[in-house]
């Protein structure tokens, strides 16, 4: 791992202690739990962005789905 200096505000950096404490973890630990949590919600919000950008770009018609209506009916009993 290397080592990085974040400066931090007096009350960001105490919510942190306290949520460490609280956590049964150290103050790194808790940053880079965080950091991970905020990287991967970042990258399901550019997936997302893409998904929206491509149906814009190309939206669904009735031609899309046509094929698939047989396999999503549910069957006659």
């Amino acid at each position: 791992m290397e080592t990085i200096q974040v400066v931090l505000g007096a009350p960001l950096l105490r919510a942190a202690d306290r949520a460490a404490r609280r956590l049964e973890i150290n103050r790194s630990a808790l940053v880079r739990a965080a950091l991970e949590q905020h990287l991967k919600r970042l990258d399901l919000l550019e997936r997302e962005a893409r998904d929206r950008d491509g149906y814009r770009r190309r939206p669904d018609g009735r031609d899309d789905v046509a094929p698939w209506e047989g396999v999503a009916a549910w069957p006659e009993e």
